[in-house]
């Protein structure tokens, strides 16, 4: 911005005069790392440990053919839920399975 033949040093547009203004946002924080590590709360590891979250079952790849109403069923709601569709389609096997196993 030009002020009487000067350039404005770029400091934002309210100005160096607002820059030390002091901010009570903060003012309730700890003073120090340690302090506010200390007044932590300890909570339980609730997470499984990450060998139990891989499948460990395999798959194969299959060529299988379907009625387009069905496959038109699992896209649109596949797109719906962001996942793949075919991933719907495995589930719901899946679930088939489990049901009459």
């Amino acid at each position: 911005m030009k002020i009487s033949g000067y350039l404005e040093p770029d400091i934002g547009e309210k100005g160096e005069k607002y820059m030390n203004k002091k901010n009570s946002i903060y003012s309730n924080a700890p003073k120090s790392i340690s302090s506010a590590l200390l007044s932590g709360e300890i909570v339980d590891d609730f997470l499984p440990p990450p060998e139990k979250l891989l499948k460990k079952e395999s798959k194969i790849k299959i060529t299988i053919s379907l009625n387009s109403s069905s496959i038109l069923f699992f896209k649109k709601n596949a797109k719906k839920n962001n996942v793949k569709y075919q991933t719907m389609i495995n589930e719901v096997l899946n679930k088939y399975v489990q049901q009459y196993s």
